[in-house]
């Protein structure tokens, strides 16, 4: 949110003692006394006080400068209510298959979209898995690279599952959440055979992780043994989509989970404005000087 302040406040107190010795300590200069010098000092009383003015206007104008305008756009993300949520997604050959990755990645999308205070992680897995992107607010970035994962970008004969879940959750290896939410999507069976399943469920289980595991495509694609074995052991629910309607009804069903607590980021945008009471000040400062060579010329 956007708001002008003054970076040093106090500065403005100058302007008041600024006022006290413009009234009550004068310049003191050497004088000459003659005859009808209180006559002469009443004329000069009369004489318009621009100069006096363009004074105080331009030691107002350097105390703004000094004070520091700015305008700052604070985003605060504190301890809000959201998930850490690692989506980790089968991208092997077979996904390609009448556009099913596409439409997972839509689909996936919207979701990413919805979740704005939720740290999200992104997970690919074929031949063998990789972490895309690690945990983390910066959702544009997360969509921008999600848009380039293609079918095969892993390979394409194989389905590292397992591996996969395992690598997913070294995300959450130093996470302070208490919610810590995997969701694997597949439309195949494990057959990378690089890491064992009782390996990659208990990794889940000590960290905290509940996976959501979602088979897509029809039976026989994909083992719902394993999946519901993984969702049951850590804590989760498995589910089965075998159209695009039923997929986005299951995301938009894990988004209703309950919410947790989680550790987030706050920085301050500053946008400086010191230059523009500075120029102007500068500009009277000149005005006063070159008035005051003038008027010297002409004596």
């Amino acid at each position: 949110m956007e708001h002008f302040v003054f970076e040093y406040p106090w500065l403005f107190l100058l302007i008041l003692l600024y006022l006290i010795c413009e009234k009550w300590c004068p310049a003191r200069l050497e004088t000459i006394l003659f005859p009808g010098a209180d006559r002469l000092a009443d004329i000069v009383k009369s004489r318009p006080t621009g100069k006096k003015w363009m004074r105080f206007l331009t030691f107002t104008l350097l105390v703004t400068a000094l004070a520091s305008p700015v305008i700052k756009d604070e985003v605060v993300l504190e301890r809000d209510k959201g998930y850490e949520i690692s989506l980790i997604l089968d991208a092997s050959g077979s996904m390609a298959q009448n556009g099913k990755f596409d439409i997972v990645k839509n689909i996936v999308t919207q979701f990413i979209k919805e979740r704005k205070h939720d740290k999200i992680g992104l997970t690919i897995f074929a031949d063998f898995a990789y972490v895309a992107v690690p945990l983390t607010y910066d959702k544009e970035s997360l969509l921008r690279l999600l848009d380039k994962v293609e079918v095969g970008i892993a390979g394409t004969n194989r389905t590292a599952l397992y591996e996969a879940l395992f690598m997913s959750t070294k995300l959450f290896k130093n996470s302070h959440a208490k919610r810590k939410i995997a969701i694997l999507l597949t439309d195949g069976m494990d057959n990378a055979g690089t890491v064992p399943l009782e390996v990659a469920i208990n990794t889940a289980k000590k960290y905290g992780i509940k996976v959501y595991t979602i088979g897509v495509g029809q039976p026989g694609d994909f083992n719902p043994y394993v999946l519901r074995k993984i969702a049951q052991e850590t804590g989760g629910r498995y589910f089965e989509a075998d159209s695009v309607e039923k997929l986005k009804e299951i995301y938009k069903e894990i988004d209703r989970l309950e919410k947790s607590e989680i550790e987030g980021n706050r920085y301050v945008k500053k946008r400086y404005f010191y230059m523009w009471p500075l120029s102007a000040a500068l500009l009277l400062m000149a005005v006063l000087v070159l008035g005051k060579i003038g008027r010297k010329r002409r004596v």
